[in-house]
């Protein structure tokens, strides 16, 4: 998938500090894409709008909390 036209926006989960930064960009035609802002040339993960929806809802309600 071309992403050149993704506008990443930093998680504001991510440290400050450098390290787990995520970004995600929302603005591509019906997905989501999250990449490592520390290797941005590198892969980035494609989520349906829908999947992408019910994963931050989970996460929102600590589903994935250990």
């Amino acid at each position: 998938m071309d992403l050149t036209e993704a506008k990443w926006r930093k998680s504001s989960r991510s440290s400050g500090n450098g390290g787990d930064c995520v970004e995600v960009a929302g603005n591509l035609p019906g997905v989501v894409a999250v990449r490592d802002s520390k290797a941005p040339g590198g892969p980035a993960l494609i989520f349906a709008r829908d999947e992408w929806r019910s994963f931050v809802a989970a996460v929102k309600v600590g589903e994935f909390d250990t």
